[in-house]
C-alpha cells in the first residue's frame, strides 16, 4: 500500500541576488518538473538583529503562474503593481497569480526589522493551464487560523492549506486541483497521508528527519513519488522533530517553457514576456 518513491532531491544553494541564498530542490539536473509544481525554494532561517536595515528583493516581473509564499518564521511584506500591499506573518500563506503580467517586491517587514529575529520561508511556483495564463492577476492571503486541521494528536499538527482532504476543504483556491498540507511531527510520532492515484505527489522536509515509506529523508530534501504507482499511502515517522510540506496535484499535461521569472508553454511566449516587461507592459512599482 506504500507509494513508490521516484526521487529524493537535495535542496542545493542558489544565489537569487548577490546577498540572498535559497535552497532549490526543484528543478534539478536529476528531475525537472512535476507540473504544476515548477520551483521549490527554501529560504533558510536568517537572523536579523533589531534595527537591521531594509533587506528586500526589488520589483521584478512574473507571468503565467502563481508564486506561493509559505511563511515559516518572521514577517514579510509584499507589494505588487496591481496595488496589493500585505504583511505576511509566520504560519500564513500568500498566493499571487501573476497572470498576464505583474511586478512585485518582497522582503522582511519594517516592523520585523525593528524587533529582529529569524526570517524563513518557502516559495513555490504553481503552474496554471495555458487557458488561464493571460488572465488578470489576482491575490489571496490565507491565515493559519483559517486552515482546517487534518491531523492533530499528541506530537502531530498538520493543517490543510488548499484542496480537499479527509472531508475538509482548504481555503486557498487554485486553477487546478492542488492539495497542500503543512505542519510538524514530533520525534517518534507517525502519520499516514493519502495520495490521489495519478497525481504528482511531493513531500518537502523543511528540517529534522523522517522515515517515509521505509526511506530516511532529512531536512532540505524533496521527495517525489511515482504518480504512475496507484498505491496511496505516504507513511511518515519522525526521527527528529520535523516540519514538512505535503503536496499532491492533478498533472497539467502541457509543455513547459520556464525561463527567468516566466512560466509559459513555448520559448516564443517567454521571449514575448521578456519583451513586454522591457516595454513596460507589466505596470510600475517603485
Amino acid at each position: 500500500m506504500e507509494k513508490k518513491i521516484l526521487h529524493i532531491l537535495e535542496g542545493r544553494e542558489k544565489h537569487i541576488t548577490d546577498t540572498e541564498v535559497v535552497r532549490q530542490s526543484l528543478p534539478t539536473m536529476q528531475f525537472r518538473f512535476a507540473n504544476p509544481f515548477i520551483v521549490v525554494h527554501h529560504m533558510p532561517p536568517k537572523y536579523h538583529a533589531p534595527g537591521s536595515p531594509e533587506d528586500r528583493l526589488h520589483p521584478h516581473p512574473h507571468r503565467g503562474f502563481a508564486p506561493v509564499t509559505f511563511m515559516l518564521q518572521g514577517q514579510g511584506f509584499h507589494r505588487d503593481s496591481t496595488g496589493n500591499a500585505m504583511t505576511v506573518s509566520a504560519g500564513d500563506v500568500q498566493w499571487m497569480f501573476a497572470g498576464k503580467g505583474i511586478l512585485h517586491s518582497e522582503g522582511p517587514s519594517a516592523e520585523f526589522l525593528r524587533t529582529g529575529g529569524n526570517y524563513e520561508l518557502l516559495q513555490l511556483w504553481f503552474n496554471v493551464p495555458a487557458a488561464h495564463k493571460w488572465e488578470d492577476p489576482w491575490y489571496q492571503y490565507i491565515t493559519g487560523a483559517d486552515m482546517p486541521l487534518v491531523a492533530m494528536a499528541d506530537g502531530i499538527h498538520l493543517s490543510l492549506i488548499s484542496g480537499e482532504y479527509d472531508n475538509r476543504v482548504g481555503p486557498l483556491q487554485n486553477f487546478t486541483p492542488i492539495t497542500a498540507i503543512w505542519g510538524s511531527i514530533t520525534v517518534d510520532k507517525s502519520v499516514t497521508l493519502k495520495a490521489t492515484p495519478g497525481y504528482w505527489t511531493l513531500l518537502y522536509v523543511i528540517d529534522g528527519s523522517i522515515l517515509v515509506n521505509g526511506t530516511t529523508v532529512k531536512g532540505y530534501h524533496l521527495v517525489v513519488f511515482d504518480k504512475e504507482d496507484d498505491q496511496p499511502d505516504i507513511r511518515i515517522t519522525a526521527l527528529e522533530n520535523t516540519r514538512l510540506l505535503y503536496l499532491s496535484a492533478e498533472p497539467i499535461d502541457e509543455p513547459v517553457a520556464a525561463k527567468d521569472n516566466f512560466v509559459m508553454n513555448t520559448a516564443a511566449e517567454v521571449d514575448q514576456a521578456i519583451a513586454d516587461y522591457k516595454n513596460g507592459l507589466f505596470g510600475s512599482l517603485k
